[in-house]
């Protein structure tokens, strides 16, 4: 939508700050899916870093940011696991790419079409909560399940319960003074005094809450130990000394796998989840965009295909759009796809130069920026909205939560589609066929294309029709009849002398086949 330099210029100042903000985000979820997923940490990095540099310009999405997904987490796992090899399963995601690459030429990316849009933000809420769930123990230094951070696929809500009561026993003083510090600082931030202040307004609330936090914690080690963070509540990078110690994290794949037909499944396997998460993800970032711009989709499937294929090719996790990074980076006042340009930038440079210094950053402190981004995805005011609304619309935005909380992202989607369907078919079903009474006289309107799936309204209707009345079945309105339908009147047609009905009927016949084209 937007190509020229002039665009991506103007939106610096705010670009440049949102692309730390997601950075921050960024970089403890890299490490954790990493952790999770049983290969190398470098290898969330990379898939970062990869997501950053080279998918944000490939891809039509000026917001979304892409990166390693914490739902890809157990099937990697798996993969590596049975594979036994990590250079044999970056075989299996440089073939996903490539499969990518080919969805996208062949068009596949329609399908995002067919996500509801209550379904969609019940997604975006359900996301919301689990954000907060899953951070929460963070918040107060209980750090034992990393992939838990964003994950919406593997782990359970009772899982998340069991792991905020553990919490509960383990409470940091000093983390959780951090977290509740850092979190006033956000909301601080976001005052209208402070965005009244031009200078104040270039800084990113998140960058002084982690300031906060360091500064906290060097001073606390001096002066108060007991209220310490301890090294393993603080963010952990491999740490190189040289160009050349940086290089040699890098893994290669070994194409001597490919004679292996394991890898072929598990490739198919991650082609079809990554582009069914990336869809989503993007549909969900469209409705969070201000301005409301609509991200080619076939587009994301090419990039995404090839971000994938470079990622295996240098010893990266698979990528796809992330919705908790992508909704930070909006969140944090994003306009365009240099911001997630810049979180790559940063996660490069982290590794080459600042690990050291960032090592110092407590955990706690990004936990508080992730609270507030799970707040803002779902707001009290959302489900109010949703309420107002109607059930139509209510009851799928509320189904898909539930679903996406009890099993996982993908389950909870189908869920929340089928119930969604459900009132669609519903609300055609009855506005399909409508019928009038004034005494004995009876209209009966086809007001659109009418599917067998009316048969039993229709039916309903003339068992109404009382005896000695007049019918006018008008069939003016529509351009498609089905062939139940048409029997079914046919067969009333013969009936209705029998009961002294006599009926007219108006335009129905030659709307057997559907017509494509104008008259």
């Amino acid at each position: 939508m937007h190509k020229h330099i002039g665009f991506y210029a103007k939106h610096l100042r705010s670009d440049i700050p949102a692309g730390l903000v997601v950075f921050l985000v960024a970089l403890p979820l890299c490490l954790g899916v990493a952790l999770a997923s049983g290969a190398p940490l470098f290898s969330g990095l990379i898939a970062g870093m990869v997501g950053g540099l080279v998918v944000a310009w490939a891809s039509g999405s000026q917001l979304s940011v892409s990166g390693p997904a914490a739902g890809l987490t157990v099937i990697v796992f798996n993969a590596i696991e049975s594979l036994g090899s990590f250079p044999g399963f970056l075989v299996a995601v440089v073939l996903a790419g490539f499969l990518q690459l080919v969805f996208g030429f062949l068009r596949a990316g329609i399908i995002s079409a067919y996500f509801p849009s209550s379904v969609i933000k019940g997604m975006l809420a359900a996301i919301g909560l689990i954000l907060i769930m899953k951070q929460l123990p963070h918040a107060i230094g209980y750090d034992a399940s990393f992939e838990g951070d964003e994950s919406y696929m593997q782990e359970t809500a009772s899982s998340t319960v069991e792991e905020l009561l553990s919490a509960l026993h383990l409470i940091s003083p000093g983390a959780t003074l951090v977290s509740v510090a850092a979190l006033l600082i956000l909301i601080l931030w976001e005052a209208a005094f402070i965005k009244r202040i031009a200078a104040l307004r270039m800084i990113p609330g998140a960058l002084i809450a982690v300031i906060w936090g360091v500064t906290y914690n060097a001073v606390a080690l001096i002066k108060a130990p007991d209220w310490a963070i301890s090294s393993k509540h603080l963010v952990s990078l491999p740490v190189t000394d040289n160009p050349t110690a940086f290089l040699q994290l890098f893994t290669f794949p070994d194409f001597s796998f490919l004679s292996n037909p394991q890898v072929y499944s598990i490739a198919v396997t991650l082609a079809i989840i990554a582009s069914l998460e990336t869809l989503l993800s993007l549909e969900a970032v469209d409705k969070m965009d201000p301005i409301k711009r609509v991200a080619p989709t076939n587009r994301e499937l090419k990039a995404q295909g090839v971000g994938n294929m470079l990622s295996g090719l240098i010893g990266g996790l698979p990528i796809t759009a992330v919705i908790v990074r992508s909704a930070a980076n909006v969140n944090a006042g994003a306009q365009s796809k240099v911001s997630s340009f810049v979180h790559g930038l940063l996660l490069l440079c982290s590794v080459m130069f600042f690990a050291r210094f960032l090592n110092h950053i407590p955990l706690s402190c990004l936990a508080a920026i992730l609270l507030q981004t799970g707040y803002k995805l779902a707001k009290p005011k959302l489900f109010m909205e949703f309420f107002h609304k109607g059930w139509n619309q209510l009851i799928p935005f509320v189904a898909t939560i539930a679903a996406i909380l009890l099993t996982d992202l993908l389950k909870g989607i189908i869920v929340g589609i089928l119930i969604g369907l459900y009132y669609v078919i519903r609300a055609n079903h009855h506005a399909a066929i409508s019928m009038r009474q004034s005494g004995n006289h009876y209209l009966l309107k086809l007001n659109k294309d009418v599917s067998f799936l009316n048969r039993a309204l229709l039916r309903k209707f003339f068992d109404r029709i009382e005896e000695g009345s007049t019918l006018i079945i008008d069939g003016s309105k529509t351009r498609f009849i089905d062939h139940d339908i048409l029997e079914t009147i046919e067969d009333f047609l013969q009936a209705a002398p029998d009961a002294n009905i006599k009926v007219e009927t108006i335009d129905l016949k030659g709307k057997e086949k559907i017509k494509y084209l104008e008259d």
